[in-house]
């Protein structure tokens, strides 16, 4: 696919991995859709402008049907159409299963998996008229292996990939393609948390002994939106964690 000129929307984009998506995204000649819940600093905007494109803010939150539907029409009235969809909203809310509450659980599954669901079936309806459209899932390899303390962002990063699967079959047959990214450790608000005893373990368990960067993640992005023969795969960016 020749990027530009497409239309991608970003949800989970104000900073951190999905702006640097959707700064990847513009220097390709992408027109972008940028969404948070509640703001996008301007400067994000200007950043993103700067690089040729056309931009739009679409606030909402994902895990809100009402929400989601709102979006879909406001990203429809300012492009008329979009062509690439990354699902990148996501949160964590860490604690032993064992003193897990159901809210702590059905929170973290509400966002991640449900809103990547909603976003995904809304936008799906228009791709399948324009036979034509590619979405893009955010993973993790705690989907993968699981982690300690995270049963409930595991679940629903698991949930993402046999989503982006079954989305995928569906939709090869309107040309429609569905990938997941699955990152591994990467340096964010999320990780800046993490002491430096916790980091120093966590390299020893990464064969390249690093920290990946949102850049890395936002070059897959940019690769998979362009090969056509790639669906239903979920790329480990990891430096070797999964290995």
């Amino acid at each position: 696919m020749d990027l530009k000129e497409k239309v991608v929307f970003i949800s989970g984009s104000s900073r951190g991995i999905g702006k640097a998506i959707a700064c990847a995204f513009a220097q390709a000649g992408c027109h972008v859709i940028l969404n948070a819940r509640k703001a996008v600093d301007p400067e994000v905007v200007e950043q993103i402008e700067a690089y040729g494109g056309k931009v739009a803010v679409v606030l909402g939150d994902v895990s809100q049907a009402q929400d989601v539907q709102r979006m879909v029409k406001e990203a429809l009235v300012a492009f008329g159409k979009v062509d690439i969809l990354v699902n990148n909203a996501g949160i964590t809310n860490d604690k032993l299963a064992i003193g897990m509450k159901p809210d702590d659980f059905t929170k973290v599954i509400d966002v991640n998996l449900t809103g990547t669901f909603m976003l995904s079936q809304a936008f799906l309806k228009k791709m399948y008229k324009q036979k034509a459209g590619v979405i893009i899932n955010m993973a993790s390899v705690i989907g993968l292996h699981g982690n300690v303390g995270q049963a409930n962002y595991a679940a629903s990063k698991a949930g993402v990939i046999g989503l982006t699967k079954s989305i995928a079959k569906e939709g090869a047959l309107r040309n429609i393609r569905v990938n997941a990214i699955a990152p591994g450790m990467i340096a964010s608000d999320m990780t800046a948390v993490l002491s430096d005893k916790v980091k120093a373990n966590i390299m020893q368990e990464i064969p390249l002994h690093r920290f990946g960067n949102a850049q890395e993640i936002a070059q897959t992005a940019l690769f998979l939106a362009a090969n056509d023969y790639i669906t239903g795969q979920v790329i480990t960016v990891d430096g070797g964690m999964t290995i």
